[in-house]
C-alpha cells in the first residue's frame, strides 16, 4: 500500500474519552502536514515562528568561558567553563564586547544589566523594570492562535523569579514544578500531595493515562499516515510516556518526616517565600524535566514564545551540604593563585553552562519537517552581569541558539566594539519579524541590527 502524504488532514489533537472525561494530546507537525520538501505547511503557509529565552545568574568567568576575538567572524572557540556547548557550535551565535551604559544612572546589581538588555532602558531605581522585555513585543507580534501566549518556567521552583515583564508592576509568573508545567501543557490541575488525605485530582490519573485514552484516535491517524509518519509517532507517544513515569514518582505521597515542619510565616520572616530548590543537582534535574516538557509544547504549537530561567540573578544554588552559595563565592572565595579563578564559583558556572547544554540538546533532537526544532526557534540566552565578583555590566554574555527557520545565520561570534547592549535586542526583534525604526532610550537606543546573522 502505498500511504500518501494528503491522506491525513492537519490535526492539532487527538481526543478520546476516559470514565466519561475527554482527554487529548496535541500533536506535532508530522509530514503528513508539511509540503513536500518539509518546509513548510502543507497549505503553503510557512511553519510557525518560535522565540524564546534562557536566563542564568552569575555571567561567566573571564578567560575561561569564550576565547576573545578582535573581529566577528565565523567560529566560536568555548573554553573550559562552556565546553558542554562545543557539539552545538554550529546552531550557537555569541556576542561580546557590548556595553551597558547607565547615563549617570546607580547599577543596581543583579538588576540594572537584565533590565538594560531585555528593556533598552536602565532602570532608574531598584527593583524598577521602565519598559516590557523584548519578549513581550514578539509575543504582541506573533503569539496569538496558540494555547499559550507565553510560557514562563523557573527550574529552581520561585514563581517570582522571571525576567519577563510588561512594567515594574506586572512580572510575569514562572512555573517551577514539573507536574505543573505538565498538567498546564496536557491537562488542569493537581490535588495538594501534602494534604493529610492524599487522593490525586482524578484529572491528574487522567492525564497519567491519556495516550490509553486516545489509542483509539492514534490508532486510525496511524493507519492514513506514512511509515515516517508512524516512526515519528511511536517516538512522540514513547517521549510523552517517559515523562509520565518520570513524573509518577512526584505523585506519591512522600514518607512521613516529623523533623521536616514547615515554618509558619515563612514570607513575614524572610521577606519573600524561599526558592522550592536551591541544591544545584536538584535544579538541574528539574530543569531537564521541564525543557522536555517545553519542547512538546513548542513543538505541538501550544505556544509560539517562552521563558526559561536556569538560575537566578543572585544565584542562590548550592551544593548538597553546603550552606555557601554560587553567589556567595563569587564574592567571598579567594582567587586560586595557580587557576587565576574562583574554582568554587567556576564550577557552578560549569554546572549552569551544562544545563544549557541540555536545553539547547532538547530542541536540537527533536525532528520537524526536514530540519529540527532547533533550526526552526530563535532562542536568546543571557545573564545580568559580566562578571559577578565585580557586578560589571558591560560585555554581558549573550548567546543565540537555532536559526529561527531560517530567519538567522548561525556559528558566529560578533564582536560589538563597545556598541549598547541593545543591538542585540534589536537585532532577534527583527528576525522574529516586528518592524520598527529604533529600540531604546538615551545612549541605550540603537537602530543598528547585526546584520552580519540576519539571512
Amino acid at each position: 500500500m502505498v500511504m500518501l502524504k494528503s491522506a491525513a488532514p492537519r490535526r492539532a489533537v487527538l481526543r478520546g474519552m476516559l470514565k466519561g472525561i475527554g482527554v487529548g494530546v496535541a500533536l506535532p507537525f508530522l509530514d503528513c502536514f508539511l509540503n513536500e520538501n518539509g518546509t513548510a505547511l502543507a497549505s503553503g503557509l510557512p511553519l510557525p515562528a518560535r522565540f524564546g529565552t534562557w536566563y542564568w545568574g552569575c555571567g561567566h568567568t573571564p578567560g575561561h568561558a569564550v576565547a576573545e576575538r578582535t573581529a566577528s567572524g565565523q567560529g566560536i572557540e568555548f573554553l573550559d567553563e562552556c565546553a558542554p556547548l562545543k557539539p552545538y557550535a554550529k546552531h550557537i551565535n555569541y556576542f561580546g564586547g557590548f556595553n551597558s551604559p547607565l547615563d549617570g544612572l546607580t547599577n543596581y546589581v543583579h538588576h540594572s544589566g537584565w533590565v538594560s538588555a531585555r528593556t533598552g532602558t536602565a532602570p532608574p531605581n531598584t527593583g524598577d523594570i521602565p519598559a516590557p522585555t523584548f519578549d513581550l513585543l514578539i509575543a504582541d507580534a506573533i503569539g496569538d492562535g496558540t494555547r499559550f501566549r507565553t510560557l514562563d518556567i523557573n527550574s529552581m521552583g520561585n514563581p517570582k523569579v522571571s525576567y519577563s515583564a510588561r512594567n515594574t508592576y506586572s512580572r510575569g509568573a514562572a512555573e517551577g514544578s514539573a507536574l505543573g508545567l505538565y498538567t498546564r501543557v496536557f491537562g488542569t490541575g493537581f490535588a495538594d500531595p501534602n494534604s493529610a488525605d492524599f487522593t490525586p485530582d482524578p484529572d491528574v490519573m487522567v492525564r497519567k493515562s491519556v495516550l490509553s485514552a486516545v489509542m483509539e484516535d492514534s490508532k486510525k491517524l496511524q493507519g492514513r499516515v506514512g511509515k515516517a509518519d508512524q516512526v515519528r509517532l511511536d517516538a512522540y507517544f514513547t517521549s510523552i510516556r517517559q515523562l509520565e513515569n518520570q513524573l509518577a514518582l512526584q505523585m506519591e505521597k512522600p514518607a512521613p518526616n516529623r523533623a521536616c515542619v514547615r515554618p509558619k510565616d515563612a514570607a513575614g520572616k524572610y521577606g519573600q517565600p524561599l526558592a522550592s530548590i536551591a541544591v544545584v543537582d536538584e535544579v538541574a534535574a528539574n530543569h531537564k524535566i521541564l525543557t522536555e516538557i517545553l519542547v512538546m509544547a513548542v513543538a505541538c504549537n501550544q505556544t509560539k514564545v517562552f521563558n526559561m530561567v536556569f538560575n537566578d540573578a543572585f544565584s542562590s544554588i548550592r551544593r548538597q551540604g553546603d550552606s555557601n552559595t554560587h553567589h556567595t563565592l563569587t564574592h567571598e572565595e579567594e582567587t586560586d593563585p595557580k587557576l587565576g579563578y574562583q574554582p568554587g564559583a567556576f564550577w557552578f558556572n560549569c554546572q549552569v553552562m551544562s544545563g544549557c547544554a541540555d536545553f539547547v540538546a532538547a530542541f536540537a533532537k527533536f525532528p520537524e519537517g526536514d530540519k529540527s526544532l532547533l533550526d526552526n526557534t530563535l532562542i536568546f540566552a543571557g545573564s545580568e552581569t559580566s562578571y559577578a565578583r565585580l557586578h560589571g555590566i558591560n560585555n554581558l554574555p549573550m548567546m543565540t541558539f537555532g536559526a529561527g527557520g531560517g530567519r538567522v545565520k548561525t556559528g558566529m561570534h560578533i564582536v560589538g566594539n563597545g556598541d549598547p547592549v541593545t543591538r542585540v535586542g534589536y537585532t532577534v526583534m527583527r528576525a522574529m519579524g516586528l518592524s520598527m525604526p529604533k529600540w531604546g532610550t538615551k545612549s541605550l537606543e540603537t537602530s543598528k541590527a547585526i546584520t552580519e546573522i540576519l539571512a
